[in-house]
């Protein structure tokens, strides 16, 4: 099957051939390796010490071991400063002379860390590398000497003004003249800006100046340029008045030099010495010189350009004062040009990289300029060129407009609103670099633009602002930087006090948890965490706490992937620094201890590293319950542990908690107790906050309630004012008729009262009728007809009486009157009678009015009794909360009590175990036996002692079922039965 593909040959040959050309590989690599000779030539006495060695190397070593003890040198200085000066400075000396450029650049990098890490004494031995360095400061090498160079200018700021003067200015007014090279010239004006500090301004106006004068007419561009970057250090040295009047004439002149460079040199160093300027000075010298420049930039070299924008916020702020409205126009203008430079093709001179950076420039200018042009007239002003910058098409301008952003938001304050576009183009940027650069200030951006308003729920750019944070999240958590995912997470914890609670719980807190659960990398893990707990610590309803807390335990204390449980301990590591004790020991460290029972070694060996900080939480005597479940925790991983991790890791946790109370110190104790009362405070004040909004929520809804109430209450009110002027329209109606009627019974009686006899009798008719007419009930008409009546009879007869001598047609006509007079009488008594049942019905339409008015007092009374019953519910909903609450202390204590008797044999149990070892190491099978039969009695004993404590916790519980409810004593019944099992079935194993 194989042979028809390969044949012996090839299967011998080939092989061979391999082998020949692996082994003509390795032939150079043989012949490259160090001779015998060689390797004696390197080999160094291994009971030398690091000095002697040093000094060995330097004198007869090869020029790779040379350049290693030299840059060695900074930690043989450290290790013995007084030996190596002695010793090996000067060997490192007679070295340089001569050696190449790479001992060189190593001598004088070891000198410059020498003298900036301060490990020698400036006055011992200072001056001997100043020696060295001078010796070596005008190498032909250019790089070699800016290197001595720079180690001359560290050397300045140690030496003391006598060495510098003598030493250093005296070869500097040599090495300056014209004759000398153009590498020393140059050095000599960067020492004369460095040296200029060290002394006062006389010397320097006296010294100095004159030297400085003849390198600004110098005939090289270089040196004119380089002496003027150092006039700025020279006249903060010389003052303001010799600034003005010696130094300032040579700025303006090297401001118009032919050469671009030192053009540019004058510009930035005039705009930098500007607060040593006067107004006049400004006006007539600055304010010019920057419209100028403006006016020719556009034609000018690409350096002017990008430095005038680097400059031109700072140039805008110390100009303000001194520039009128036009000047200021002109100024906007340019910067807005500036903004757009390089993407406008017409006239288009700079190129991509150039344009670029006076872009970023402009960003980074962008606050200052803001002020410039004040933040009302930010829309009208800068705002197309705010939004250019922060949508350009190069990345690096994006990203520094982002970092620039929130001084912006800032500085607008309630016209915040006019970025919200930008903002949310930043937030939702494809590169990562910008969404970098605007996390740095999130926190600071956030606060000025969510600050708007309470009702922010209401504004649509709001979800929007939501949805790009929890966008840019995702964006970062797919991407590789996790860098950038762990500072997103970690400025993301400020939402917790800058969004509602419910918001941030519907939106925030998912994601949260799943980053917590599901990321890989371990900090990324950890700052979710924080975030998390931050989130919990800041939601003002028990509701969502309580369901958040519930979910940490169900999820990740008792969740199944053992990864889980180890990102529950890191939760509480972290738990410990943003909660207090209290709050952390009632909810997060009993779950943690309970990962005791692992069955991964891992979590396990997690628990013990975290062991110190839990115990570092507890506080005697409050917290001796937890504090003996932690005891608990550590003798059972001590006793029963089997992974030898573990056992060596929980070894040396039981050392550090027996040293925790002994090595930590008072003041850090204390500083660590006041910021735990910090925390209380607060998460009381939080607990207060959540229930003064429930109550306000409640007096909304009452509220809400009483106003329905009076609503309803006006709609009865105004019918049963409808029906009262219906009534007393009436009760009008029938007393007007009841006066005409009267008026009519008057007239009538007065026809039968003619006779003058009965005067008397008609007087007091009247009275008496208006007595009766006073009465009232169910007989007022009969009582009235019955008098009338008898009235009637008694006058008749008295008329008979009086009268009987009249003629016979006098009577008639009396008799006539008389029969008339009766008519009208029972014509009378019946319009009385209807008046009577008119005066019935207006008082059963009164009656009607009370009842109604009574009625709607009981409506009242009852609104009012409903309130009660309201107040009362709600009181009984606190007492049974407070109930429930009882029983879950109750709960609580006879668990602890179980625990503790838990706890008391397993002490029993390894003190035991103990003896036994003791006895079985010392003692034989017969002394073993008798030690039983005794351990058998002490466990009788010990019984005898459980049934004492069972009946103590039974009068406990009786004590305890007396002032609770009946709910409670068959709570506490249940709980002392099962202690009594327990303790049943502990005593039978035994």
């Amino acid at each position: 099957m194989f042979s028809s593909r390969m044949n012996p040959s090839s299967l011998l040959f080939g092989p061979l051939e391999e082998l020949q050309e692996l082994a003509f590989i390795e032939r150079p690599i043989r012949r490259s390796l160090k001779t015998a000779e060689e390797i004696d030539q390197l080999t160094v006495d291994e009971d030398l010490n690091d000095i002697e060695r040093a000094v060995y190397l330097l004198s007869v070593g090869q020029e790779v071991q040379r350049a290693s003890v030299i840059s060695n040198l900074p930690s043989l200085v450290r290790q013995n400063p007084a030996e190596t000066f002695r010793r090996v400075v000067p060997k490192v000396r007679e070295v340089l002379n001569g050696a190449g450029a790479e001992i060189q650049l190593a001598a004088a990098g070891s000198f410059l860390t020498i003298l900036q890490d301060d490990i020698i004494l400036i006055h011992t031995h200072t001056y001997s590398i100043l020696k060295t360095v001078l010796l070596h400061l005008n190498h032909r090498d250019t790089m070699v000497s800016n290197a001595w160079l720079e180690t001359l200018l560290s050397a300045i700021n140690a030496l003391p003004k006598e060495t510098i003067k003598q030493e250093v200015l005296n070869p500097l007014l040599y090495q300056s003249q014209l004759s000398h090279s153009l590498q020393a010239r140059l050095a000599s004006c960067r020492i004369l800006g460095k040296v200029a500090c060290k002394f006062d301004s006389q010397i320097v106006k006296k010294e100095l100046l004159p030297l400085v004068r003849s390198l600004c007419q110098d005939v090289e561009f270089e040196v004119r340029s380089c002496m003027c970057r150092q006039l700025e250090s020279i006249a903060r040295a010389t003052g303001v008045d010799d600034t003005r009047t010696d130094l300032l004439p040579e700025l303006v002149e090297l401001a118009d030099d032919e050469e671009s460079s030192v053009r540019l040199a004058a510009f930035d160093t005039i705009i930098n010495l500007m607060e040593m300027m006067d107004g006049d000075d400004r006006l007539h010298v600055v304010v010019p010189l920057v419209m100028t420049v403006c006016e020719v930039s556009s034609q000018a070299d690409e350096a002017l350009l990008a430095s005038l924008s680097f400059q031109f916020g700072k140039l805008c702020s110390g100009l303000a004062g001194s520039l009128s409205d036009e000047q200021k126009s002109r100024l906007l203008q340019k910067f807005k040009v500036l903004c757009v430079s390089g993407l406008q093709t017409e006239g288009n001179q700079t190129d991509g990289t150039e344009s670029a950076l006076i872009r970023c420039n402009c960003c980074y200018n962008l606050p200052a300029m803001v002020v410039f042009s004040e933040s009302a007239h930010f829309l009208a002003e800068l705002y197309p060129s705010f939004s250019s910058l922060c949508c350009d098409p190069e990345v690096s301008v994006r990203r520094s407009a982002a970092a620039s952003f929130h001084q912006v938001v800032k500085l607008l304050g309630s016209n915040v609103h006019l970025v919200h576009k930008e903002f949310l183009a930043l937030l939702q940027d494809d590169a990562l670099e910008v969404l970098d650069a605007l996390m740095n200030h999130l926190e600071d951006t956030l606060e000025a633009v969510l600050s708007r308003g309470e009702n922010l729920t209401l504004d649509n750019k709001f979800p929007e602002l939501l949805s790009a944070l929890l966008l840019a999240e995702q964006k970062v958590g797919c991407s590789l930087r996790w860098r950038l995912h762990e500072k997103l997470l970690q400025r993301y914890s400020c939402l917790a006090r800058l969004l509602p609670g419910e918001l941030l719980h519907q939106s925030f807190s998912p994601r949260i948890f799943i980053i917590l659960t599901t990321n890989k990398v371990l900090p990324v893990q950890k700052e979710a965490a924080r975030t998390f707990c931050t989130f919990l610590r800041y939601n003002r309803k028990q509701e969502q706490r309580q369901e958040m807390m519930e979910r940490l335990i169900q999820d990740l204390a008792q969740g199944r992937s053992y990864w889980n449980r180890l990102r529950f301990l890191d939760v509480c590591e972290t738990a410990t620094e943003v909660f207090s004790r209290k709050y952390f020991n009632k909810h997060f460290l009993i779950p943690a201890l309970e990962l005791v029972h692992d069955p991964v070694a891992n979590v396990r060996y997690k628990l013990c590293q975290l062991l110190p900080r839990l115990r570092s939480s507890l506080r005697l005597p409050a917290d001796k319950q937890l504090l003996q479940q932690l005891d608990f925790c550590v003798q059972k991983l001590l006793c029963r542990e089997k992974d030898k991790d573990v056992v060596a890791t929980i070894r040396k946790t039981v050392l550090e908690l027996d040293k925790l109370d002994l090595t930590e110190p008072f003041h850090k104790r204390q500083e660590r107790d006041l910021l735990d009362q910090k925390k209380e405070k607060e998460e009381t004040l939080l607990l207060e906050m959540e229930q003064l909004e429930r109550q306000q929520t409640e007096g909304k809804l009452n509220s809400e309630k009483h106003t329905e109430r009076k609503r309803r209450d006006s709609k009865t009110s105004l019918s049963a004012t409808k029906s009262m002027s219906v009534s007393s329209s009436g009760a009008t109606l029938s007393s007007s008729g009841k006066e005409m009627r009267k008026a009519k019974l008057s007239r009538s009686r007065s026809l039968s009262s003619q006779p003058t006899t009965s005067k008397s009798t008609n007087s007091d008719r009247p009275l008496k009728l208006k007595e009766l007419s006073s009465t009232s009930g169910p007989g007022k008409s009969s009582m009235i007809s019955s008098k009338d009546d008898s009235l009637r009879t008694a006058h008749f007869t008295m008329a008979t009486q009086s009268t009987p001598s009249m003629p016979v047609l006098i009577r008639s006509n009396t008799t006539s009157l008389l029969d008339r007079a009766s008519t009208l009488d029972h014509r009378s008594s019946t319009m009385e009678h209807k008046t009577s049942t008119l005066d019935q019905r207006d008082h059963r339409t009164i009656t009607l009015d009370h009842r109604t008015s009574n009625m709607d007092h009981r409506n009242n009374m009852m609104e009012q009794r409903t309130g009660t019953m309201d107040h009362r519910t709600s009181t009984l909903d606190h007492r049974t909360s407070t109930l429930d609450q009882r029983d879950h202390r109750t709960s609580t204590l006879d668990q602890r009590d179980l625990r503790t008797s838990t706890l008391d044999q397993r002490d029993h149990r390894t003190s035991t175990l103990d003896q036994r070892d003791l006895r079985t190491s010392t003692l034989d099978q017969r002394d073993l036996r008798t030690n039983t039969l005794d351990h058998r009695d002490h466990r009788t004993s010990t019984l005898d002692q459980r049934d004492h404590r069972t009946s103590t916790l039974d009068q406990r519980s009786k004590t305890m079922d007396r002032g609770c409810g009946v709910k409670d004593n068959q709570s506490r019944k249940l709980s002392i039965n099962r202690k009594s099992n327990s303790f049943s079935v502990q005593s039978g194993r035994d």
